[in-house]
């Protein structure tokens, strides 16, 4: 085992470094736009207007099948020829992850929002609230407080895909760890150092939306 060749070279620890930040800045923007998006995806989808419906159905079914790495490229190498536009590579691959993202939370919203007692919103109306108000102040805070752990583990798992945006040359935490295995050829000890970095991460992320959760959430666990 030849570790040092890694920790004691300040260049593949600053490689590292950034790759990681690369990997956890482009999650979260991803997250936050994808989770935005996915609500408007969920209304959609569970309102009766059937062409926003249409139109939501059919970008969540292609989304949901097809690969990441496919959307990756389509979006990175597709879209700029024919459009006739083009970004920094870390753009397209938040743009790509942003619309994966919002595909599974918008099912998992959509879930969420079925899940609510009917009572609830009939109680709503008794009490004069109009259905918009009544949608955002009772359906919505209940349905991601009893989403959330689904919506959590989706997070999770999303981020561990974000290895892949190193193939369209994002200098990622998997672009580094090739880029260090191209140079010394310790494979081994590359990948077992990226493996605990991911974990680490994943118990960080898991950590601050426990947090987010026990914060914005404190009246579920009374209710």
């Amino acid at each position: 085992m030849r570790f040092f060749e890694i920790y004691r070279n300040a260049d593949y620890l600053w490689l590292l470094a950034e790759g990681a930040a690369m990997s956890v800045a482009l999650t979260v923007a991803a997250g936050l736009a994808g989770f935005l998006t996915a609500i408007l995806l969920a209304i959609w989808r569970s309102e009766s207007t059937p062409v926003f419906g249409v139109v939501a159905a059919v970008f969540v079914e292609t989304v949901r099948n097809t690969p990441l790495i496919v959307q990756l490229f389509f979006i990175a190498f597709g879209l700029p020829l024919l459009l006739g536009y083009q970004w920094p590579f870390w753009g397209h691959a938040l743009l790509a992850l942003a619309l994966n993202f919002s595909a599974y939370f918008s099912e998992i919203l959509r879930a969420g929002f079925v899940g609510v007692p009917s009572n609830q919103l009939e109680a709503a109306n008794a009490l004069g609230l109009p259905p918009r108000k009544a949608f955002w102040l009772i359906v919505f805070p209940q349905a991601v407080a009893n989403m959330y752990p689904a919506l959590n583990s989706q997070f999770i798992f999303l981020f561990l895909t974000t290895g892949v945006i190193s193939e369209i040359g994002v200098r990622d935490l998997t672009f580094a760890g090739q880029f260090i295995d191209s140079r010394n050829f310790r494979s081994f000890e590359i990948f077992f150092t990226l493996t605990l970095i991911y974990i680490l991460l994943s118990l960080l992320f898991k950590f601050a939306l426990k947090l987010v959760h026990d914060w914005r959430f404190r009246w579920k666990a009374h209710a």
